[in-house]
């Protein structure tokens, strides 16, 4: 293996590690601040939503900082989605690479600017009551509802790992990626309701949700982690992938 390779395949690595960090940094992140093990809720007063910032300040603060850190993770992860998408789609337009980095940029943003927004809820916590309400509405509403980029990367990464004749990622992957995209649908339904299992902290929109994205990070992580320290030490040739194809 040349020195290039090498220092690739560690860079690799460290991006797949990112995924776990995330997971970790994420929902510790979210106990510290007090999201976990249950929400500010879409119903709540006034006089309650104020109060979810200030009861201890300073620590839902560092929590919300925790889970930037965390969520911003992502992005290794999916430059490394990238890269292995890329390997499945050699020899053709790598369409379905390129949506899955768009998407997955978009959902970065999707994830990091909530928490942003929630930060500055609590950034001055004798602001008026009516105003921290409404940008506590508008950061929970941002961070669960926008779910269609979601959706759109794992059907790219599904398609991608199904239309696959080198098996870079195995079949029962994309199939996986299908589901998760499918599940995170019930989150639209928050836009609707303040209270119940649809409100932004029911079981169908925050806790589907949180476990359904920590699944799936993990999953992509490990079996990313995995095809890379399979992958040969040196890359495939267009005519062996051609040989392939006709092969299957």
């Amino acid at each position: 293996m040349t020195e290039v390779r090498r220092k690739g395949r560690q860079a690799q690595l460290v991006c797949a590690w990112c995924g776990p960090a995330l997971v970790v940094l994420g929902l510790g992140g979210m106990l510290l601040a007090g999201i976990l093990p249950v929400p500010p809720a879409a119903d709540a007063s006034l006089a309650e939503t104020v109060g979810w910032y200030t009861r201890d300040l300073n620590l839902v603060r560092f929590g919300l900082l925790t889970t930037s850190v965390g969520v911003s993770l992502v992005g290794p992860l999916v430059a490394l989605i990238t890269v292995h998408m890329l390997r499945m789609e050699r020899g053709g337009p790598p369409i379905l690479s390129i949506l899955q980095t768009v998407c997955g940029a978009v959902t970065w943003v999707m994830l990091m600017v909530p928490m942003i927004m929630l930060n500055v809820a609590a950034f001055r916590p004798d602001r008026n009551p009516e105003l921290t309400q409404s940008l506590s509405d508008l950061a929970w509403i941002l961070f669960f509802t926008p779910v269609a980029p979601f959706l759109i990367q794992n059907f790219a990464i599904g398609a991608a790992i199904l239309g696959d004749r080198t098996h870079v990622l195995p079949r029962w992957v994309g199939y996986a990626n299908f589901w998760t995209g499918l599940l995170f649908v019930p989150a639209f339904l928050a836009y609707f309701f303040k209270s119940g299992p649809f409100a932004w902290q029911g079981i169908f929109v925050f806790y589907l949700g949180t476990a359904v994205y920590g699944a799936w990070v993990l999953l992509m992580s490990l079996t990313l982690r995995r095809a890379v320290l399979v992958e040969p030490d040196e890359p495939a040739s267009d005519a062996q992938v051609k040989t392939s194809d006709a092969v299957a």
